[in-house]
C-alpha cells in the first residue's frame, strides 16, 4: 500500500526560547454553530442574545473551549507542529471574547527541556481593543521522529 508523505512537526533541537507564533481569528457565527452542534452545548450565554442581554456580559460570548481549540490547533499545526502532544495546560480566561470579535493569539516558547523532550509555551490572547482575553501555559512534547 502506498503511503502519503506526512508533514512532520519540528524536533526539539530546532526550537528556540523566545520563538513566537501569532495567530489571528475572527469569531464567526459558523464556527460558533459548528462548536455548539458538535458538543450539544446549549448554554444560552453562548447563543441567545435575549438571555445574554440580561447578564453582566450584555451579549453572547464565545465558548472558552473554542478559544482553547484555536490554541491547541496552533500547536498541532505550527509550533512545534504535526506529531506534537500536549502534556499539560493551564489557561486563565481574563475577559470574555464576544461574537464577531477578532482575536490575536501569541504563543511563545519559554523553556526547552531536551532531556524530557518538553517545551513550555506561554499563550496570550487580546481582542482588537487590546483587551487581554486569556493567558496560559502549555507543556508540549514535540515529535520525536
Amino acid at each position: 500500500m502506498l503511503q502519503k508523505s506526512r508533514k512532520q512537526g519540528r524536533l526539539i533541537t530546532t526550537l528556540t526560547v523566545g520563538e513566537k507564533l501569532h495567530i489571528t481569528e475572527k469569531m464567526d457565527d459558523k464556527d460558533l454553530l459548528i462548536y455548539l452542534g458538535l458538543t450539544n452545548d446549549n448554554n444560552p450565554l453562548f447563543i441567545q442574545h435575549d438571555y445574554a442581554a440580561i447578564t453582566s456580559f450584555k451579549q453572547p460570548i464565545v465558548p472558552q473551549i473554542m478559544l482553547n481549540g484555536i490554541i491547541t490547533a496552533a500547536i498541532s499545526k505550527h509550533l512545534p507542529g504535526p506529531g506534537s502532544y500536549i502534556l499539560e495546560q493551564t489557561i486563565k480566561y481574563v475577559s470574555p471574547a464576544y461574537h464577531y470579535e477578532t482575536v490575536d493569539f501569541v504563543l511563545e516558547i519559554e523553556h526547552i527541556d531536551e532531556i524530557k523532550n518538553e517545551v513550555l509555551i506561554a499563550v496570550t490572547a487580546i481582542n482588537s481593543d487590546k483587551l487581554q482575553l486569556l493567558e496560559g501555559k502549555l507543556k508540549v512534547s514535540p515529535p520525536l521522529i
